[in-house]
């Protein structure tokens, strides 16, 4: 943890004086070319992030939730769900492997040149093994990542990738944690919240986080909710906070 904080204090800058003086430092680090800005709340090894510009209710949840609870949280500096790289754009939770980079890169621009192309996969690998330096928590922590929904996704379309589910009659399905862990689900599964475990790698990997996260042993949840329903989401972060640390 000191040599990721050493890292940190390298590759980072302090910003402003606008800061809350109840926070360590606000810093920023880069990766694909994207900024995200970092709050420091107390010494948790918890590591927080909000991957996609579009979707502020997570934004503003966990600004919230930082406030209150300890740990590092990560803001993606961006208005859109996909991040301008190059002469493409991707989505950033799509970049978490080289596979998924791969298939982000070409998503909107199919046609590379072959040494164009792996020349932007290696700048990602290297990037994405630096950022995840700073952002995979230790073997204490949670690495926690908050979205939101507003096209019909929901829980639903988790359970075939999922290795247990717990549905709730009475909860919306677009509302509901992914989590990594299987002690993590058990305890979870006993709440009033939807949660799936997701412990095993599927065989076509999107490059996600969460996949990278399991692939590195960290415990891994994405607290799922609606785009706008910020009381819940803020409600199932402190569930989390509450029943697993």
């Amino acid at each position: 943890m000191l040599n990721k904080l050493l890292y940190l204090s390298i590759v980072s800058f302090i910003i402003g004086s606008e800061i809350d003086k109840k926070f360590d430092y606000k810093s920023s680090i880069f990766f694909a070319g994207v900024e995200f800005k970092l709050i420091k709340n107390g010494e948790s090894p918890n590591r927080y992030i909000w991957l996609h510009g579009d979707e502020q209710t997570a934004r503003m949840a966990l600004e919230h939730h930082i406030g209150h609870f300890q740990g590092v949280a990560f803001f993606i500096q961006n208005k859109n769900r996909e991040i301008p790289y190059k002469s493409t754009i991707v989505d950033p939770n799509r970049i978490f492997s080289r596979s998924g980079a791969y298939h982000a890169l070409r998503k909107f621009k199919p046609g590379w040149p072959r040494g164009v192309l792996k020349r932007s996969l290696d700048e990602i690998d290297e990037g994405r093994k630096k950022f995840l330096n700073i952002l995979l928590p230790d073997n204490t922590g949670l690495l926690i990542s908050v979205h939101n929904n507003f096209r019909g996704y929901n829980v639903f379309k988790e359970k075939d990738k999922s290795q247990k589910v717990s549905i709730k009659s009475n909860e919306n399905p677009r509302d509901f944690i992914i989590c990594t862990n299987p002690q993590d689900y058990d305890k979870l599964s006993n709440g009033p919240y939807n949660v799936v475990l997701q412990n095993k790698l599927p065989e076509h990997d999107d490059g996600s986080l969460s996949w990278e996260a399991l692939r590195n042993n960290v415990r891994y949840l994405n607290i799922e909710t609606r785009l706008g329903y910020l009381s819940k989401q803020k409600k199932m972060l402190r569930f989390v906070e509450h029943t697993l640390n």
